[in-house]
């Protein structure tokens, strides 16, 4: 890659947290959150080619990848802010997955002023009402978890997430299944503790949640989701556009959770596209 962007890291303490966090480019701001199943190595397709026209900032959420976990009650969201707030980013662009999409999109509603636009990748929404009962590899997910088998844990996370439910595992790139693995390996080990009383983290919802208050939304929106995704998520980016005005969709055929590993190129073309095509309309 022509002129690569030099990458500067380091740790924002934040009270009780210390997030670990990487930069690289200039110019305005451009911020990466990661998924449920994942940590920042999940953008590793994203990082260095956005920071070609961005000041490019991913991070580990806390108890994910180098970032620690301490007990007691916490917001990701909050985390955010005050991730911004340490390294002086009064604005910025956010593109953000699955779990990332839901923190990025309540932090939005928040904090308006801070938004440039939104791009939510597989996107979730605070409140949002789940019917049925979920599938089995989830059942046998929480069950791991909580009894501490971490290497069958993580590899359920990866089946789940990377080859979804609609394909078998050999039409996944091994790369990605095997990436997504390690990272949600590193996440359980991490977050064991915690994880050991109900196989989830617990933090403080936002009240009321996104569900009821997305037309109070004023930022420009991008969804991307993968055809081979669970229908609910392409349900919810439907809900999205319905709810929130001038919000756009794209669809990455032959993706399923997780299409900016699955298809970094298309990825990025779709993502830069609806950031430039914003630069253009000021």
């Amino acid at each position: 890659m022509p002129n690569t962007p030099d990458i500067k890291n380091g740790y924002a303490e934040i009270e009780d947290v210390r997030l670990y966090y990487e930069r690289a480019g200039q110019g305005t701001d451009l911020v990466l959150i990661h998924a449920g199943c994942a940590d920042r190595r999940m953008w590793d397709g994203q990082f260095l080619p956005f920071a070609q026209q961005y000041s490019t900032l991913c991070y580990d959420m806390r108890g994910y990848g180098k970032s620690n976990l301490p007990g007691g009650q916490f917001s990701n969201r909050q985390d955010l802010y005050q991730l911004l707030q340490f390294l002086n980013i009064p604005k910025a662009h956010f593109v953000a997955c699955s779990q990332g999409s839901q923190t990025a999109l309540d932090f939005a509603l928040e904090h308006s002023e801070i938004i440039a636009s939104l791009t939510l990748v597989s996107p979730t929404i605070s409140g949002y009402p789940y019917e049925g009962p979920p599938p089995q590899s989830v059942v046998d997910l929480i069950a791991s978890r909580q009894s501490g088998n971490l290497e069958r844990a993580a590899e359920l996370q990866a089946e789940i997430w990377s080859k979804g439910f609609k394909r078998e595992a050999d039409q996944v790139n091994p790369k990605v299944y095997e990436l997504v693995r390690q990272m949600s390996l590193d996440a359980l080990r991490n977050q064991k503790d915690v994880i050991k009383e109900t196989g989830f983290l617990m933090e403080d919802p936002l009240l009321p949640p996104a569900m009821e208050r997305l037309e109070q939304a004023t930022f420009p929106l991008l969804t991307i989701v993968g055809d081979l995704d669970d229908d609910i998520v392409m349900q919810i980016a439907d809900l999205l556009m319905t709810r929130i005005p001038h919000t756009q969709k794209a669809v990455i055929h032959g993706t399923a959770h997780l299409p900016n590993m699955e298809q970094p190129d298309e990825f990025n073309q779709i993502v830069l596209k609806f950031l430039n095509d914003l630069s253009l309309a000021v």
